[in-house]
């Protein structure tokens, strides 16, 4: 399936704020964001996602949406004061400071590249700042009949990937495939399903695309027996690539492949 997101039955736009703000590698910063509306948020998924609404640094005072039907008040909205919309996967749930975390990429600025919306706004994340968060719920999903599970991405599903072997730690072991730009960004322990392997692919080359490594070590791979359930993000290549390649070459089934696509090399975010 291409990713087919389960929507939560009921939700509302949250107004939160930033908590705190962490660099926890050189390619990562984790924001915890909270306040009382986070009782209206329902855990769902493992890879629970919703849509982050913030300010730009820098840009002056934004007017955050207040209800679900978001699009009308945004687009009626002046530039200036509108905010930036990105989709993130909450991390983790901390319900005793009612907050979650969620994990940011964050890749150095050059001169044909400008930062990211999102990574400006996590590097000056400061205690206070208002932010908006809608959920949008979630797409994990083993099949019946999977004895094992195939978890593989980029950086960019690096956060969701950790979280679904950390919700499910008493469920499938997994097998996991992970990117990340440098060894700096490996994450020494993680709490993972009993019989998991973790095979971290630090690309330690600024020019490389994303998601190639992963793609190509996945097809080289000897794979584990048995059937299996497949979840795969990042790079839209590396999804759409290996979601053929395990069909094509593997014989798997394209209805236990869950496949998204979260952005696309060379295609700047608005």
């Amino acid at each position: 399936m291409a990713g087919k997101y389960r929507r939560p039955s009921r939700r509302r736009m949250l107004a939160l704020t930033v908590q705190r703000s962490e660099r926890i590698s050189p390619h990562f910063v984790s924001v915890t964001v909270g306040g009382d509306d986070v009782r209206h948020l329902e855990q769902s998924g493992y890879d629970q996602v919703g849509r982050l609404f913030f300010g730009v640094p820098g840009h002056g005072p934004v007017v955050l949406p207040t209800s679900e039907r978001w699009m009308l008040q945004f687009a009626l909205q002046s530039a200036a004061s509108r905010p930036r919309v990105r989709m993130y996967s909450v991390r983790r749930f901390r319900p005793e400071i009612s907050a979650f975390d969620i994990e940011v990429v964050v890749h150095e600025e050059v001169a044909d590249r400008p930062a990211a919306p999102g990574a400006s706004w996590a590097l000056g994340a400061r205690p206070g700042d208002a932010v908006g968060f809608l959920d949008e719920g979630y797409t994990y999903g083993p099949t019946p009949g999977a004895t094992w599970q195939l978890l593989v991405g980029d950086e960019s599903a690096a956060p969701a990937i950790l979280a679904i072997l950390e919700q499910s730690t008493g469920e499938l072991p997994a097998e996991v495939f992970l990117e990340v730009p440098t060894d700096e960004d490996i994450r020494p322990e993680v709490a993972a399903p009993a019989g998991t392997t973790i095979h971290w692919l630090p690309r330690n080359d600024p020019s490389a695309t994303p998601g190639t490594l992963a793609l190509a070590t996945v097809r080289n791979a000897e794979l584990r027996p048995g059937p299996f359930y497949t979840w795969t993000a990042g790079e839209s290549a590396l999804s759409t690539g290996l979601r053929r390649h395990l069909v094509n070459e593997r014989n798997v089934r394209r209805s236990d492949i869950a496949f998204l696509g979260y952005w696309k090399q060379g295609r700047a975010s608005p």
